[in-house]
């Protein structure tokens, strides 16, 4: 056992210290950086938390998957392709604990690309807003920033979920060309895909606005946003729409996590 969780340990290093080599994850930490902090501080006199919050809202939704398949979709592809795969076989290392290892590098590295300058963002608000709650709480009408903190903690859980698609995407690639392929297709699906199906779907239906927030929790985007809406936005400013249903789109990015594992798993074992 000591020896397999040491496996599990040096792939994610290895994922980490491949990242850090690649001078295209440098030049795609510095774009995102560039777009969130000008974002969050271009065309806002007074930056405060909130604002700032549903300014990134729609951005995000764009940068946070493509961030997550860029730095996962070539990666077990690439193992593949290099022969790795086979080599690793020869260790004291399960499929389970590869696809594993793999996961928790790419996701440690995803977490840093975004989360460096939303960290670097909410340093800046507390530097620059002009209000000071003295209360770090959830309370309706504050701009606390905690309503940044879940922010940040909802955006990055959403990335993780992407990068399990992504690197589910790169399990079953055969080829460069098609992990490309897959990887597009995994982005599409998570932006815009899922959501037109779900909104076609009650398209000139007589359901109700339950029905819509549950079944949208079915599409990874609309889960993010659902819980950004209902989790931070609404607690900082009371409205009377619900927004989606907290709980359900809270299952449905473990649901997506859980398949897309699963999915990695038995194209690997397939091979």
């Amino acid at each position: 056992m000591p020896d397999a969780k040491l496996s599990v340990q040096a792939v994610a290093a290895r994922e980490l210290v491949t990242v850090a080599r690649s001078r295209a994850a440098l030049a795609l930490f510095a774009a995102v950086t560039v777009v969130v902090v000008g974002v969050a501080f271009t065309g806002n006199a007074d930056p405060r938390y909130l604002p700032t919050t549903v300014d990134l809202l729609l951005p995000l939704e764009v940068v946070v998957p493509a961030v997550a398949v860029a730095l996962g979709y070539r990666t077990i592809a690439a193992d593949a392709r290099r022969g790795e795969l086979d080599v690793l076989e020869t260790y004291p290392l399960s499929t389970t604990g590869y696809v594993g290892g793999v996961f928790v590098g790419r996701a440690i590295a995803v977490t840093l690309v975004l989360g460096v300058p939303l960290l670097l963002v909410g340093v800046g608000l507390g530097l620059t807003t002009t209000e000071s709650p003295t209360v770090l709480t959830a309370q309706r009408g504050v701009d606390s920033p905690l309503v940044f903190v879940r922010f940040t903690v909802l955006t990055l859980l959403y990335a993780n979920v992407v990068l399990a698609m992504a690197l589910a995407a790169s399990a079953l690639a055969r080829s460069r060309q098609s992990a490309l392929v897959l990887a597009v297709v995994v982005l599409g699906v998570v932006v815009v895909g899922l959501d037109l199906l779900v909104l076609r779907g009650f398209v000139g239906g007589t359901v109700g606005t339950d029905q819509l927030t549950t079944a949208l929790a079915l599409s990874p985007t609309s889960a993010y946003r659902g819980l950004v809406f209902e989790t931070v936005i609404s607690t900082a400013v009371g409205t009377e729409t619900r927004q989606a249903a907290p709980l359900l789109s809270g299952v449905g990015l473990v649901l997506w996590t859980g398949l897309s594992f699963v999915v990695t798993t038995a194209a690997l074992a397939s091979r």
